[in-house]
């Protein structure tokens, strides 16, 4: 199939489009751009400045990829965006490049933001994420794979979602969310792990048998962070994925974790 482009777009002389990528009524393509093979811009879709996005990616109406970062600190220079295969912008969604020079906001593959989203600059994010409509994530935010965050949600700068965890939505995330688990309210406290998530995705009893054991130990022990995260570095099943998985990103966190939530269930 042939790319096409609409009479009434406009595609600038420094773009490259790949095979088979529709540019739609009165769509824009600006800067150095780079549009993968496949992918659709819907009308009065837009993609500007230093971005490189994905084969098979879809924008739709009035969405902005690639916009001027809005940190105040922006001096200049070439900041870009580089988007992965597969990912779904709905209407009206956000994504911002970096603020300094020669730095990347980043999204990987088969991601869906619905409308009105809002991915801010020097943000990183995984694979398969779904975040529904209004999602507002601020400066450096980090998101995990098959993470899913409910309508108007939003993750304060510098914070990190872990993979397969679930924000809630109208929530609002000061701290960081660790994965596997289950966070809601104003400011999010963690819940629940997210036992049906991680079911859709294959997890077998005895790694669900894992993760609720590192909740327990986590969030219903009554211990300190410190010494949750000592019991969890020396528990008996220590080196199985799940525990890997939770230490690494404890490791990684800025902000610390966000504190335990009232629900008393799991």
């Amino acid at each position: 199939m042939a790319t096409t482009i609409h009479p009434t777009a406009i595609v600038e002389p420094g773009v490259q489009l790949g095979a088979a990528v529709e540019i739609g009524p009165f769509a824009y393509v600006g800067g150095t751009a780079v549009i993968g093979d496949g992918t659709r811009l819907h009308h009065h879709a837009s993609v500007e400045g230093n971005t490189v996005l994905g084969k098979n990616c879809e924008v739709f109406p009035h969405a902005n990829v690639g916009g001027k970062t809005q940190d105040l600190k922006y001096k200049g220079g070439n900041p870009g965006l580089r988007i992965g295969d597969r990912n779904v912008f709905r209407e009206n969604v956000t994504v911002h490049t970096a603020t300094n020079d020669g730095d990347m906001t980043r999204i990987g593959d088969g991601n869906t933001l619905l409308a009105g989203s809002h991915v801010a600059h020097d943000c990183n994010l995984g694979n398969g994420i779904i975040m529904s409509n209004g999602v507002v994530l601020a400066g450096h935010v980090t998101i995990e794979d098959y993470v899913v965050i409910g309508g108007y949600g939003g993750v304060h700068q510098f914070g990190r979602v872990g993979a397969y965890a679930m924000l809630a939505a109208y929530a609002k995330l000061v701290r960081d969310l660790p994965p596997f688990f289950i966070a809601d309210g104003v400011p999010a406290t963690v819940r629940a792990f997210n036992k049906v998530g991680l079911e859709r995705h294959g997890y077998a009893p005895e790694q669900l048998d894992r993760v609720k054991q590192i909740f327990r130990t986590l969030y219903r022990d009554g211990l300190n962070h410190t010494q949750a995260l000592e019991k969890l570095a020396t528990h008996p099943q220590a080196g199985s994925p799940e525990f890997v998985q939770m230490l690494e990103f404890a490791q990684k966190s800025q902000r610390g974790f966000a504190a335990s939530g009232s629900d008393r269930s799991a």
